[in-house]
Formats: C-alpha cells, sequence, structure tokens
C-alpha cells in the first residue's frame, strides 16, 4: 500500500505544479506601477492587490479603496494582451450597510496600527473629526482621516453614519472649544455633573445659549454646556486663523511640557510630527501625519550647521542624510524659533538649541539636521492647504 500512496502524492504535487503558473514578470510590473502611481504610501491609500494568472487570463484578488486604481490597472492589463477577471473587494465594504462615514466623539481618540487595544498608537483625531469608514474586523473599524492616514479605530470613539446623517452633521450650526483643556457641564451650571473632557479645536453641533453657558451636541447625542466664553461659532472660527510666525510659536509655547506620546496629535500628548501638525492646524493649516510626510511640503529651505538660511516657523528635519547605498531616512521635526532655538516633542515639549555654547545645545539634533521647509509662505502652492478651503473643513 505504502509503494502505491507515494508515486499518487508525487503526482498530485507535479499536477498542482503545472496547474499553478508563475506570474508573468510584464504583469508584476504592471500592478507595481499602478501601485507607485495611485498609493505609493501605504498610509494613505490601500492597494493590497494579488493576481493569479492561467493562460493569457489574470485573476485580480485583494482588496482596495481606490477605484481609479483599479480601472486604470485592469485597462493597462488588457492593452498588454491579459484580459482580467476582477475578484477584488471594493472598500467602503458592503457589510458597512451604508455607514460608510462617522464623527470622533471623544476629546481624542486612539486609531491603531491594527485591530486590537494592544496594537501600536498610529495617530489620533480630536472630537468633531469626520471619518470615512472602509471595513469592520473583529469588532474595530478601518477608518481614514481628513489628512488621508489609514487606521484602526474602536466603536467607542466614533459616532458611524450614513452619508445621509453625515450630511446632516456637516451642515448642522457648530461650535470650536477654545481653551487648551476643559469639561462639558450636564446643566447650565457650574456645579452641575461633568458630561466629557474637552481640548482646544474641538468641534461640536451649536444648540443655542442658556443662562451664560453653551448647549452643546456631541455627534452620539450626547448634550453638554459650557460657559459661553470658551467656544466660537465654527465659522468665525475658521476665518478667525492666521498662521503667522507669531501665532503659530505661541501655539508651540503653549505645548510646552506636555508629554510626548508616540501616535499622540492632541493635547493629550504629542509625537514630533503630531506636535507640528496640531499647532498648525489650531492655526488653520492641513499638515500631512508624519514627519517623513511633512518633509514634502513646504518650500524647500537650504540647510547646513551654519542655520543662517532659516527663519522662524520654518520646520527643521532630523535623521539620516543619504550616503553611499543608504536612502535619506527623516525620523524628527521641529519648528525653528530663530537664533539656533528649536520646539519640538522629545520627551516632552521643549526648547533646546542647535547652537554651539547655547544653554540646551544638542549636538545629536545639530549633527542629525537634514532639511528643512518653509511652510507660511504661500503654503497651499506649497502642499499645504488652509482648512478653510479642505475637504471635508469647508463643508462644515
Amino acid at each position: 500500500m505504502k509503494n502505491l500512496i507515494l508515486p499518487a502524492l508525487l503526482a498530485l504535487v507535479l499536477f498542482s505544479c503545472q496547474d499553478q503558473e508563475s506570474l508573468s514578470p510584464e504583469i508584476e510590473a504592471l500592478i507595481e506601477k499602478t501601485r507607485q502611481a495611485y498609493a505609493p504610501d501605504k498610509r494613505v491609500a490601500l492597494f493590497d492587490i494579488t493576481a493569479e494568472q492561467k493562460g493569457d487570463r489574470v485573476t485580480l484578488n485583494g482588496e482596495s479603496n481606490l477605484p481609479d486604481a483599479i480601472s486604470n490597472l485592469e485597462e493597462s492589463l488588457g492593452q498588454a494582451g491579459f484580459p482580467t477577471v476582477n475578484h477584488i473587494r471594493m472598500l467602503p465594504d458592503s457589510s458597512l450597510q451604508g455607514k460608510n462615514y462617522g464623527v470622533a466623539r471623544l476629546s481624542a481618540c486612539n486609531i491603531r496600527s491594527e485591530p486590537h487595544h494592544s496594537a501600536e498608537l498610529a495617530t489620533q483625531s480630536t472630537l468633531g473629526t469626520p471619518l470615512r469608514i472602509y471595513k469592520e474586523k473583529e469588532g474595530w473599524f478601518l477608518v481614514q482621516t481628513p489628512d488621508g492616514y489609514l487606521g484602526w479605530l474602536d466603536p467607542g470613539g466614533f459616532t458611524a453614519m450614513t452619508e445621509a446623517e453625515y450630511k446632516e452633521w456637516l451642515q448642522a450650526s457648530k461650535a470650536v472649544f477654545l481653551p487648551d483643556q476643559g469639561f462639558s457641564l450636564a446643566e447650565p451650571s457650574t456645579g452641575a455633573q461633568r458630561v466629557s473632557d474637552l481640548l482646544a479645536g474641538n468641534i461640536l453641533i451649536n444648540l443655542g445659549a442658556e443662562n451664560g453657558f453653551s448647549k452643546l451636541q456631541y455627534p452620539d447625542g450626547r448634550i453638554g454646556y459650557v460657559p459661553e466664553e470658551e467656544v466660537m461659532n465654527y465659522e468665525p472660527w475658521l476665518a478667525s486663523r492666521s498662521p503667522t510666525v507669531g501665532h503659530i510659536i505661541e501655539t508651540a509655547f503653549s505645548f510646552m511640557g506636555r508629554p510626548y506620546l508616540w501616535g499622540g496629535t492632541s493635547g493629550k500628548g504629542v509625537d514630533c510630527s503630531g506636535f507640528t501638525k496640531t499647532v498648525f492646524y489650531l492655526n488653520g493649516l492641513l499638515l500631512p501625519r508624519d514627519a517623513s510626510q511633512q518633509v514634502h511640503v513646504g518650500a524647500p529651505v537650504q540647510t547646513d550647521t551654519t542655520l543662517a538660511g532659516l527663519q522662524p516657523g520654518d520646520l527643521l528635519f532630523f535623521g539620516r542624510k543619504a550616503s553611499g547605498e543608504k536612502p535619506e531616512k527623516i525620523t524628527h521635526v521641529a519648528i525653528y524659533l530663530g537664533e539656533g532655538k528649536i520646539i519640538h516633542s522629545s520627551g516632552i515639549v521643549k526648547v533646546e538649541s542647535l547652537k554651539r555654547g547655547d544653554p540646551g545645545f544638542t549636538e545629536y539634533r545639530l549633527n542629525s539636521l537634514v532639511r528643512a521647509r518653509r511652510l507660511l509662505q504661500n503654503p497651499e502652492q506649497n502642499g499645504v492647504p488652509f482648512l478653510k478651503n479642505a475637504s471635508p473643513y469647508n463643508e462644515m
């Protein structure tokens, strides 16, 4: 019997290997070309595509939230003589039953790199931030923030909405919380029970005034009251944002001493790029999430250890310069204050110097300085949109 089983198994293996053709290099190249054109940064675009080939026919598998990319790929393969069978799952997934939108309902909600609480904190979204919802996995939801960042959020952090519900929320009158930190109350009285904490820049529906308090509604329907002077109507707030050097530096100093938090982008804690992103957001500009993304916006500034070409408000980027076969790698970002000083999140938000002989001089940062970018001169022409012109903030 053993002598019969072994040849049979060998024949099955050989048959299977013959039935599964290796993928043509031309097909692999077309998939990679499409990926580079539409989704070069997987942090902000989902293009998880594989292919199987049988003869000239190609079956496409995987998932994506980029319909134009998939159409382009199918067209490219067809023109190359490879007809396709499309088994790609397009997101948002139909299992969401139309609830493809959401709004953050906590002062700061934690968005993780994988769908579980022990996963790395990737970023945060603050109360009132609109989100796109793409799919559910193990009770977690893949979401995308207005800066394009993708990550996983548990259902306690946001309110899911249909398109109609989302549009209704966008069109409602809103208010923005102004102090660094505070609380909403269950009644329009200073002694009332707290409903929730609030952070600067939190956005809520404005239901009017009662007894010197603004009556506010959370995305999940909760009602909270805050003193009228602690909020500003959303449209005047948006119009009043003025990203001057003075305002950027003033806001940056308001974060002094706040703890470093990997993935943090709120007043509760910030990483280096979360700090710069939040400072610029509070002044009306929308930056990309990570330092390695922020280095590609703004106007380039001549940079060397003399610091002569820098101006206050510039972003300085640190890491490893390109050398030999090693590419450039950006790992840190700071705001330049002038006279060699920077303010950045490293342990805590603090001021240090890149100028030898100064108190607080850091040789490590000076030696790892790679690039500088100027964001406050013609920002929109250099890839930094004003919130008032950026979707979805301009729809609210």
